[in-house]
């Protein structure tokens, strides 16, 4: 049977971000994350989150988790033993070592998942996965990332609300039956980046860290250039339909 085109990117994905995820949990600490303040309970919850979110839907692409059978619970022993050895092997690293905590931040994300995946389909949990995961990484550092790394600061807000938005388009495409025709599209599209842009801003500013106007600059223009590039895709579709 042919695997679908949203199969085979999760699954690309997965083969992709599992062994990376591996590698930088057995290297060093870098200085710089250490200047930055990350807090790893955070890094793990995220990391876990996004791994069990590839590897439910590289799976079961078109299924929600249901708790009553086998599959779900597969899963999330695997997420676990997987937990268990990479806590385990990071006590034989020299700058590394075998945390609880560490491991209950890695069950959490993995649990958290699973749940939304039992409620909601592919496209809205990968809204709130990558929502979730902007959010965090925003205000994961306590010290102003953009003073420590400000060309990689600027380049994960164009890319991470690019990507969002790319994901909210195809989101109302599928399901709310808005195509890029018009005004009503238009707005739709922008409403919800926008309007989350600026709740994690606020958010930050609430917690103490500062407002910093270039990265919200560069996060409207990653949100704008997105639609406009969908709406002129949809334009040439459009004479085809």
């Amino acid at each position: 049977m042919a695997l679908s085109r949203q199969r085979k990117l999760t699954i690309g994905a997965l083969i992709f971000y599992w062994p990376t995820l591996f590698i930088l949990a057995h290297i060093p600490i870098p200085q710089l994350v250490r200047r930055a303040h990350v807090s790893d309970k955070s890094l793990h919850f995220i990391a876990y989150l996004i791994l069990v979110f590839l590897l439910w839907f590289a799976l079961n692409p078109d299924r929600k988790v249901s708790w009553r059978k086998a599959s779900a619970w597969w899963v999330l022993l695997v997420m676990a033993v997987y937990g268990i050895a990479d806590e385990l092997l990071q006590h034989y690293m020299a700058t590394r070592s075998c945390d609880v905590r560490d491991y209950a931040a890695d069950l959490v994300g993995s649990l958290t998942g699973l749940i939304l995946f039992s409620l909601l389909n592919f496209w809205l949990v990968l809204l709130i996965v990558v929502g979730i995961t902007i959010f965090t990484l925003t205000n994961i550092a306590r010290a102003n990332l953009t003073d420590l790394v400000p060309i990689t600061n600027a380049m994960f807000h164009f890319f991470a609300y690019g990507f969002f938005t790319l994901v909210w388009i195809q989101y109302i495409h599928l399901y709310l039956s808005l195509k890029a025709r018009g005004g009503k599209w238009i707005i739709a599209s922008l409403a919800l980046p926008i309007g989350f842009l600026l709740s994690v801003k606020l958010f930050s500013k609430i917690l103490g860290r500062e407002l910093v106007v270039q990265d919200v600059v560069i996060s409207v223009a990653a949100i704008t250039v997105t639609v406009f590039i969908a709406y002129l895709i949809g334009l040439f579709r459009r004479p085809r339909e």
